[in-house]
């Protein structure tokens, strides 16, 4: 089954794999709109340590299995929505990996 990505991020190899790891997921996932796929993957992404984007990427299971369609409590994809980028200390840092 195709794995869909977000409208401005493309899903990361950590993701795929557990998308690659479990049908249901995927399925969820796939059901999403372009527009929440994009918050999950900036969501997961733009944080600098990789145990809090392990973290992330588990809640984000959870959170899709309980019916939950973009991460709570946070301003949103600031690739999206330039004004929303003073949220991010590190956004600089962030897009200079690209």
């Amino acid at each position: 089954m195709e794995i869909l990505s977000g409208i401005v991020h493309e899903v990361p190899e950590d993701m795929l794999r557990v998308f690659e790891e479990s049908e249901d997921i995927l399925k969820i996932w796939n059901e999403l709109t372009p527009i929440q796929r994009n918050e999950w993957i900036c969501w997961i992404t733009i944080v600098k340590k990789q145990e809090t984007r392990e973290k992330h990427i588990q809640i984000m299971i959870e959170e899709l299995k309980e019916g939950v369609k973009q991460p709570c409590c946070w301003p949103g994809c600031p690739h999206r929505h330039p004004e929303r980028k003073t949220y991010f200390k590190n956004i600089k840092e962030y897009e200079a990996k690209k």
